[in-house]
């Protein structure tokens, strides 16, 4: 009876409707932004979605997943996608902005989804994460991988010293390991594991730094606007950049990349 009653309330939590944080329409517009830069310069990939790839293809090998039905989300670079198809996967793909995370999924019947760099932009985490687990097969694994809860510290630092006493809302709230695991839970994967790992990356501009987030799509996608920087604003700024080089002169930023894995 006592669990009756936790279940009920956890899906009547679920059922709330969630803030609206983030808007999808700019949301759509970074990612067609971000792929539209990686087919001007085909030649450079984005460093974390490469990571990323290789990290989610290394687990599928030692976890020696059979090859069955696929939904790849996100891999504009279609690195993933190339992987399965030549080992044997049946595979569908669905570009960020395009498909609606928040949404039942076409298929009910996917032995393996991956969702790169994405899902920590979505207004509606946990029922994103139902959906994905309605979509499995039973037995089917999920996997969501993107930047979490101890990414871009300077760039924190530098939007906050820019904005000085009167704040401005820049950055994303991003998502930890223990709140993952709970989100994990809550959408019902029989088993969950989340773990994290950090690359960092050393900057010798602020524009460079910038233009790597573009890349990713990692860009403002808040619904709430922030006023854009002016000369003043970006003075401060680039001071704050120069302050927090090292003594080689660059920036050492942090990306603490996240994976989500759950089996149906």
């Amino acid at each position: 009876m006592l669990a009756q009653t936790v279940q009920a309330r956890q899906l009547r939590q679920m059922q709330k409707t969630p803030p609206t944080i983030f808007s999808p329409k700019k949301r759509a517009g970074k990612w067609a932004r971000a792929k539209q830069r990686l087919a001007s310069r085909p030649c450079e990939k984005p460093f974390l979605l490469a990571e990323l790839t290789d990290d989610i293809i290394e687990r599928i090998q030692f976890m020696q997943v059979e090859p069955g039905s696929a939904l790849v989300v996100g891999d504009w670079a279609e690195g993933l996608s190339r992987f399965l198809n030549a080992h044997g996967w049946a595979v569908a793909t669905a570009e960020l902005g395009k498909f609606e995370e928040e949404a039942p999924y076409p298929s009910s019947n996917y032995n393996l989804v991956v969702h790169l760099m994405g899902l920590g932009h979505v207004n509606d985490l946990p029922g994103a994460l139902l959906h994905a687990n309605a979509a499995l097969a039973e037995g089917g694994i999920f996997f969501g991988a993107f930047p979490g809860a101890g990414s871009l510290p300077c760039m924190r630092q530098v939007a906050m010293a820019a904005d000085g006493d009167r704040p401005s809302p820049r950055c994303h709230p991003l998502v930890d390991n223990q709140a993952a695991a709970a989100l994990l839970q809550r959408a019902r994967f029989k088993r969950q594991v989340v773990d994290s790992h950090t690359i960092l990356a050393r900057y010798q501009t602020f524009d460079k730094l910038v233009s790597d987030l573009r890349d990713h799509g990692l860009t403002s996608s808040l619904m709430t606007t922030a006023p854009p920087y002016n000369k003043t604003r970006l003075a401060l700024a680039l001071d704050q950049f120069e302050k927090l080089k090292d003594q080689d002169g660059r920036v050492v930023e942090n990306f603490e990349l996240l994976t989500l894995t759950g089996w149906k």
